[in-house]
């Protein structure tokens, strides 16, 4: 099952690489980078992962703050990835809901 990773930093003086370091280290093989605020929904890199994530795949995030905004917004998020058969991990909230598990 592949890991593809997902980075995003809000603005553009901050830089993905400690998030990169980590989740290369969890052993993700594919990587999609963002500069998007957190309350913009429209986020490129994420819309293109969600339509090309496979079953069984697993999206990692680094914490739960870089993927979504609000909780309504993550819920959307894990739903989708459900939907499509995939998983999601983030690797800083180690005691994740079930419904969050890989």
């Amino acid at each position: 099952m592949p890991l593809i990773r997902y980075a995003r930093v809000s603005a553009l003086d901050q830089t993905l690489d400690p998030q990169l370091a980590e989740l290369r280290q969890a052993g993700c093989t594919l990587i999609h980078k963002e500069h998007a605020s957190g309350a913009d929904r429209t986020r490129p890199a994420l819309a293109r992962l969600l339509a090309t994530i496979l079953p069984g795949d697993t999206m990692v995030g680094v914490r739960l703050d870089r993927l979504a905004r609000s909780l309504a917004h993550l819920l959307q998020v894990i739903e989708t990835l459900e939907a499509r058969g995939a998983h999601f991990r983030s690797l800083d909230e180690r005691h994740q809901p079930t419904c969050m598990r890989d």
